[in-house]
């Protein structure tokens, strides 16, 4: 059988740990005759990718954030468009990050290679008439979310529904008791979870906020201890933000012993993203803090077209974590919220019911089938393939 060439291109770290899954999907479904190309993290470079550029240099969120880094991001989209042209790849496989994936899309527009978007762009949040956009540039698109296909249909598009990877964290282990016990926590002490991004630009932003909220939460609460999750680009950052966080600090990298911090934490404090489904699937009670710069702040408030940003709020419909928002974002508000779910035992166990209801709305139930959302979007793949061979 010869192998099958996919052209992968991430934007973020949030789709580099989709690709990494995706890739292991492809292998498991081609019987390994696949060989992977494009561009990447360090998720993406454990399953085989040699990427063609660091992810960081796409990994930029909001206008005012973008336009300084808008000459190396045109010099990547080049980069990017070029390689494919060269290497003439079975298929491109764009994930997530439309505002850089359909550009490419655009650019080799013509040549005969299909394009799948993997992650729809969330265009029922903002911007509908982008829709058009999509036409004549993707093939396929995998929706993670189980709203979309509906969406996108009343629009003209096809779209098919996979699943959420996310779900997939659920069935690896998760050794809480173990975390706490490694690293010195003991079993009664309160541990939050802590996560200001894995956008260098997005950490730099609401680091201080956070460490400033931890320290407010410490002094009612001293026996608390933190768990700082980070990614390769924020190694540094995350160090020197760890530093100023007060009593015990916990940082980890690796997937395992963050899928067992997250199970052995009592509350978590996050920015809004992927992280809040991780946090979900996790059932750890959650309160989200975000700011952008006031440009981009007030451009989102003009176009987004939903009343929440969190994600298991958008999928529930209605406010299941607490959103403190620009002004609202402040380390007393963050800390009374927190605290809120430490020592009201009913609040929590409220929130962890919601979240598993979300995960259920995501999919949970074919997860338990063995019904994997990799393996379905690697199976969508193939089958494109295959209809054009």
């Amino acid at each position: 059988m010869t192998a099958k060439r996919v052209f992968l291109v991430a934007g973020e770290p949030s789709g580099d740990n989709l690709g990494a899954k995706l890739m292991l999907a492809l292998k498991r479904a081609a019987g390994g005759a696949v060989e992977f190309s494009g561009v990447g993290g360090e998720r993406m470079a454990g399953e085989g990718l040699a990427s063609l550029f660091p992810l960081s240099d796409l990994s930029v969120m909001g206008l005012a954030e973008v336009v300084p880094r808008l000459p190396t991001i045109f010099a990547r989209l080049r980069q990017t468009a070029d390689a494919i042209a060269r290497t003439r790849p079975d298929v491109v496989v764009l994930i997530d990050a439309p505002s850089f994936g359909l550009r490419v899309a655009d650019r080799i527009r013509g040549s005969g290679i299909p394009v799948v978007q993997y992650v729809a762009p969330q265009l029922w949040a903002w911007r509908p008439g982008r829709a058009k956009k999509l036409k004549g540039r993707i093939d396929a698109m995998l929706a993670l979310l189980p709203f979309e296909p509906d969406f996108f249909a009343k629009l003209g598009l096809a779209c098919t529904h996979v699943g959420h990877p996310v779900l997939e964290d659920a069935l690896a282990p998760a050794d809480a008791a173990g975390f706490r016990m490694r690293h010195g926590i003991s079993a009664n002490a309160p541990l939050v979870a802590v996560l200001p991004g894995s956008r260098a630009g997005l950490f730099g932003r609401m680091a201080p906020i956070f460490a400033a909220a931890a320290n407010a939460l410490a002094a009612t609460h001293p026996q608390t201890a933190f768990v700082v999750p980070y990614v390769a680009n924020t190694d540094a950052a995350s160090a020197a933000f760890a530093a100023t966080l007060p009593g015990k600090v916990v940082r980890v990298a690796d997937p395992a012993e963050k899928r067992a911090a997250f199970r052995a934490a009592d509350a978590a404090l996050s920015v809004s993203g992927t992280s809040t489904l991780e946090l979900a699937v996790a059932g750890l009670p959650t309160v989200v803090g975000h700011r952008v710069n006031a440009l981009s702040g007030w451009l989102a408030r003009k176009l987004i077209q939903v009343p929440y940003v969190a994600m298991p709020n958008v999928i529930a419909g209605r406010l299941i974590i607490p959103e403190l928002l620009q002004a609202d974002c402040t380390p007393t508000a963050l800390a009374a919220a927190v605290a809120h779910l430490l020592d009201d035992p009913k609040a929590a166990a409220r929130m962890r019911a919601d979240l598993a209801s979300v995960c259920d709305a995501l999919g949970q139930s074919e997860i338990a089938r063995g019904q994997l959302p990799s393996d379905r979007a690697a199976a969508a793949i193939l089958d494109l393939l295959r209809s054009r061979d």
